[in-house]
């Protein structure tokens, strides 16, 4: 009996302690460079914590995904479907049966903040919001999204939902790659639908009318996840993007957003490190019919770096390698450093094959060898 008293005090006490430990929480902030994924500064980044609506953009990075592919155009004409009918939040009126375009529901989507926009392009997208929502998560792993989870393609507040600062910077970076979303991230205000039922959407995202060289994303606010902010602006060849998750102050995120991206466009640059190819010595082979194999880099990647900073390149190869070995193949890896903080790596390869040396190969290099020896003997 005792045990099942003090079960039931801790039972009554485990709710009452989360919500104070989640209030406690200090604002997740990341700032990188987008183009080159370098993390300028972060403070809480891998805090996993709700993030509200910013969820809307993997809901129009698998938009644009399928609009890469031909499979739909900003022209293309979508039908709404039962999926609108009470929709709550902010909507751009459709009920089922509308008619609307894909370029009104992005901008909807983006611009507006429409949950009904949301759930059309899903059905569009995955057949049904519960296929979607399995799409979000598939492609939040392809770009190692390891602490996401996503539950509806709108965003709506659930215990199940969660993300990093970190891990919306990765899909912020893909979002940005993705041009044919550029007019709908960056609209500050605008009008909709002007044929059928209208829709003034005014972006949330007061940095798209206020902040030179502002490539947009999206703002969010909601109970769970308070004020969050993914915000990019270009200058001179340097995105900055930064994300602020868990704010309460909804002006404060933008504040912090524009002092972070001036800080970021007066100290970095972007820059391709030296690297000297000609001083990569081949790597012996074993059991290969080569004794070595020469070695190339597989790529110089882009660096943001301030700028008089040094970067020094650590070189990792193995003592031989074990035929058979097929070109491209990776063998090592460079690792660039600013002082002690990695920047990036990128893989040494095999510039070329060595097959591996089997029996009737081993015999005719050594009656070769005899032959050379019985020549130089004569």
């Amino acid at each position: 009996m005792k045990q099942t008293a003090i079960l039931l005090v801790f039972l009554l006490i485990l709710p009452f302690v989360q919500p104070v430990q989640a209030q406690a929480q200090t604002p997740s902030v990341l700032v990188l460079e987008a183009a080159t994924g370098c993390v300028l500064s972060e403070e809480n980044a891998d805090t996993r914590r709700p993030v509200g609506t910013l969820a809307k953009l993997m809901t129009a990075y698998l938009t644009a995904r399928e609009i890469l592919s031909g499979s739909l155009s900003p022209d293309t004409v979508l039908t709404a479907g039962e999926c609108v009918q009470g929709m709550r939040g902010a909507v751009i009126w459709l009920v089922p049966g509308d008619r609307v375009t894909v370029d009104d529901l992005l901008m909807g989507l983006l611009c507006g903040n429409a949950n009904d926009a949301a759930a059309v392009l899903a059905e569009a997208v995955s057949g049904s919001s519960e296929r979607f929502v399995m799409d979000m998560n598939a492609a939040a792993f392809d770009l190692g999204m390891r602490d996401t989870r996503f539950t509806s393609a709108q965003g709506f507040d659930d215990p199940q939902a969660y993300s990093t600062a970190r891990d919306i910077g990765r899909l912020a970076c893909a979002v940005l790659q993705a041009d044919v979303l550029t007019p709908y991230l960056t609209t500050w205000r605008t009008v909709i639908r002007e044929d059928a039922t209208p829709a003034e959407l005014v972006n949330e995202n007061t940095l798209t009318r206020t902040l030179d060289g502002c490539r947009g994303l999206k703002a969010a606010h909601s109970e769970a996840a308070g004020c969050c902010l993914a915000a990019a602006a270009e200058r001179e060849g340097l995105l900055v993007c930064v994300i602020i998750l868990g704010e309460t102050d909804p002006d404060e995120r933008f504040a912090q957003a524009r002092q972070h991206i001036r800080s970021a466009f007066s100290t970095y640059k972007v820059m391709t490190p030296g690297f000297a190819e000609e001083f990569l010595l081949p790597v012996s082979v074993r059991g290969g019919t080569a004794s070595a194999v020469q070695i190339a880099l597989d790529r110089l990647p882009l660096l943001a770096v301030p700028g008089a900073s040094q970067i020094d390149c650590v070189t990792v190869m193995p003592d031989y390698l074990t035929a058979p070995l097929k070109a491209g193949t990776p063998v090592g890896r460079v690792y660039f450093y600013q002082e002690d903080t990695l920047l990036a790596e990128s893989a040494l390869l095999a510039a070329e094959s060595v097959p591996r040396m089997g029996f009737r190969y081993a015999l005719g290099n050594a009656f070769a060898s005899l032959f050379r020896e019985g020549n130089d003997t004569l």
